[in-house]
């Protein structure tokens, strides 16, 4: 081959591999993830008065509301646990891939996929994205963008590090 051909194939190869690379700042960001949470709080932003909605697909306000988080950053693996609580509420631990979604010029977002026992998606590789509005050593607040009544409106889960 010769030099300008081994130039560029060598160009071409570290173009693709920085594309499929995360960025140092979404690095930094699953580091500060990774651990295990608690889901302290639920509320709502847009909605007036109760709300009833089963969330992730999974169980209502309520039986996420003291879950267990845990975050794996080196494999990008965690699960959730809901403890059982009364007749609304059964226990349930369920196994996520996650990850950190970067749109150009909008706020980082949390993104997770349920799995099966053998680490496979479920829910048609469906998932679930939520804006990151706040992330320290021991709080992370995310945000699930919504239409209620054909109005914006938001969930927001407020998290405190274990």
């Amino acid at each position: 081959m010769t030099k300008i051909k081994k130039f560029a194939a060598v160009i071409i190869l570290t173009i693709a591999i920085s594309s499929c690379s995360v960025s140092k700042e979404a690095t930094s960001i699953k580091q500060k993830i990774n651990g295990n949470w608690m889901l302290e709080t639920i509320s709502t932003e847009g909605i007036n008065g109760k709300v009833t909605a089963t969330i992730f697909n999974e169980a209502s306000f309520n039986c996420f509301v003291g879950s267990s988080w845990s975050f794996i950053s080196s494999n990008s693996l965690g699960t959730y646990h809901i403890n059982a609580s009364g007749a609304e509420c059964s226990a349930l631990t369920r196994q996520i891939r996650w990850s950190i979604y970067e749109p150009k010029g909008e706020t980082k977002q949390f993104q997770f996929k349920k799995l099966d026992d053998k680490q496979k998606s479920i829910d048609n590789d469906e998932g679930f994205r939520l804006e990151i509005s706040l992330l320290s050593a021991t709080n992370m607040q995310l945000k699930s963008h919504i239409t209620f009544e054909g109005k914006p409106a938001a969930y927001i889960y407020n998290f405190v590090k274990k």
